[in-house]
């Protein structure tokens, strides 16, 4: 990895610190001790942080109230995915307390990095067809990484760090924004060449307007939008798998290329697994030393014959994905779209998902984002934020529920974390509870931690926040911190249900979030800010 000067800026709620460095043993002293991400506890006790669930008010059918509810202290953690309750792994692991003055094993928060967008995308399909998102589908940081962040970016491979926040309606709480970004993506001149494996669902479901057209019409614009140095592959498969194409470089060969796109037709059922599987073998056959070599995966993921589960389907495939560092994109498409297969997918397989519902959105995805980044700058990237007790009462990870990794786990390089190419920035919220004692006191270091695609070796970078720098208001404070918090309180209206309300403190009503996704919109005439706005009026209608 190329080694870059280290610079430092502050400024008011924020510090950043640019490019990649060695591990210092200083930093490393503070945040080795290990904790839970969801602990319920009082959050009254000196010197103990609480992660616990929030409980405010929700409005009928599962809506969100004016941020009118209280805090309960010994309120159960919110349910995992699966429905158990969610505890923190290190709760159950072995802890011998803090070292070297450390925090405490509650006031620590560790969680792989994740560049998803899909969960979004299909929300605002879902919503678009008159329906609201089943709320297993809702995943927040989803909501909140759809969105363009302003943060400085670090002149080679490697991270900046920058926290903020900003207080809300609730007293003595507000949302802090951890933002991390890599460089930005340029013209690609000087990205190393990609080997891409195609694997493309032709099932009987697929030949519903909105996917295998929208399949073909996205790989055509990539075809074109790759470089000649380039390679490509297509695997299709319905009831069976076949290698249509095998790793071809595109010098020469774009007819060829063009002709196995045309040919794709839909077939009979899916068996997705059999497609993966035989993905991965074709990019092994094709595997370029030196190249990024990816599977790029295009299914709506109704998985129906075989394997259809994601870990036995990633078990037969690990050896390969391990052992040649080869990646997985997954595209969803469709209006009955597997969206629980596809993110386990991308995730055990170390990428990343993205949604496309119509023909814009594929040629955004195929024609710009995959080309310019179809390298990585990170691998296995985990940060971990440890709040001050001393100033911290309470805090909550807003989303992130599948990602979350055990504290002691931080600086494991064996321990799974997230790719991460250039071009990317990654958000995470937290609902924090300031002690009214301590205004001013050091709130909240984040660190990042991530290892060089090529020799491994490990780097971080870190950031503070002191509560005295906390904005007034989420409302009137930096664009992005306020575009992030209005995504993060969509995703959240759309995970309630009637049985039990939550909102993360300080929630408006629908139509109040609305019109501050149309007032942002209108001040910056950005298309993507009046997709949200339009999308939350949706949902307010159909509640």
């Amino acid at each position: 990895m190329k080694r870059t000067t280290r610079r430092t800026t502050h400024r008011r709620g924020t510090r950043t610190r640019h490019g990649t460095r060695r591990l210092r043993p200083a930093l490393v002293a503070l945040t080795a001790a290990g904790g839970l991400l969801l602990t319920a506890c009082a959050g009254g006790n000196a010197g103990k942080v609480s992660d616990s669930s929030y409980e405010g008010g929700g409005g009928p059918g599962g809506g969100i109230g004016g941020g009118s509810g209280g805090h309960n202290g010994d309120a159960a953690p919110l349910p995992a995915p699966d429905g158990t309750r969610g505890t923190d792994r290190q709760r159950e692991g072995k802890q011998d307390g803090p070292q070297d003055g450390a925090p405490g094993p509650d006031h620590l928060s560790t969680f792989a990095l994740d560049v998803d967008t899909a969960s979004y995308g299909y929300a605002r399909r879902t919503l678009s067809e008159g329906r609201l998102p089943d709320p297993s589908t809702v995943r927040p940081e989803e909501f909140v990484n759809s969105f363009r962040q302003n943060y400085e970016r670090p002149d080679g491979d490697g991270f900046t760090v920058t926290v903020d926040g900003a207080r809300t309606d609730e007293d003595d709480w507000s949302l802090v924004r951890v933002g991390l970004a890599t460089r930005s993506a340029g013209p690609g001149e000087d990205r190393p060449p990609a080997a891409l494996t195609f694997v493309i669902d032709i099932s009987g479901s697929m030949d519903e307007p909105g996917r295998l057209d929208l399949a073909r019409e996205s790989l055509a614009t990539m075809t074109d939008r790759l470089r000649d140095e380039d390679s490509v592959a297509i695997v299709t498969f319905s009831d069976e798998a076949d290698t249509v194409l095998p790793m071809t470089r595109l010098d020469g060969n774009r007819g060829e290329i063009h002709d196995a796109i045309d040919g794709l037709e839909p077939a009979r059922s899916t068996n997705l697994g059999a497609g993966v599987e035989t993905g991965y073998e074709t990019a092994v056959e094709g595997l370029r030393k030196g190249a990024t070599n990816r599977v790029v995966l295009v299914s709506d993921a109704l998985a129906n014959t075989g394997d259809t589960d994601a870990g036995t389907i990633l078990e037969r495939i690990g050896d390969s994905r391990r052992e040649h560092g080869i990646t997985l994109f997954g595209v969803g498409v469709g209006s009955d779209y597997g969206d629980a297969l596809m993110e386990r997918l991308a995730d055990q397989g170390d990428g990343h998902t993205v949604y496309v519902s119509d023909g814009e959105e594929a040629r955004e995805v195929f024609g710009e984002q995959l080309p310019r980044a179809v390298e990585l700058t990170a691998r296995d990237a985990k940060a971990q934020v440890a709040f001050d007790p001393g100033t911290v009462a309470e805090f909550r990870l807003v989303g992130y529920d599948n990602r979350r990794v055990a504290d002691e786990d931080f600086r494991d390089d064996d321990a799974d974390g997230g790719e991460v190419g250039p071009g990317h920035t990654v958000t995470a919220l937290y609902a924090v509870r300031t002690r009214s004692d301590a205004p001013d006191g050091h709130l909240a270091t984040a660190t990042v931690r991530w290892l060089d695609p090529d020799s491994r070796a490990p780097h971080e970078e870190n950031g503070d926040l002191e509560a005295g720098d906390l904005g007034d208001s989420v409302w009137t404070g930096d664009r992005g911190l306020t575009v992030a918090a209005t995504a993060a309180y969509f995703a959240d209206a759309l995970r309630l249900d009637g049985r039990r309300h939550r909102a993360l403190p300080g929630a408006l009503r629908l139509d109040e979030l609305a019109d501050h996704a149309a007032g942002l919109a209108g001040r910056t005439e950005d298309e993507d800010l009046h997709d949200l706005a339009e999308a939350i009026r949706t949902a307010d209608r159909l509640y």
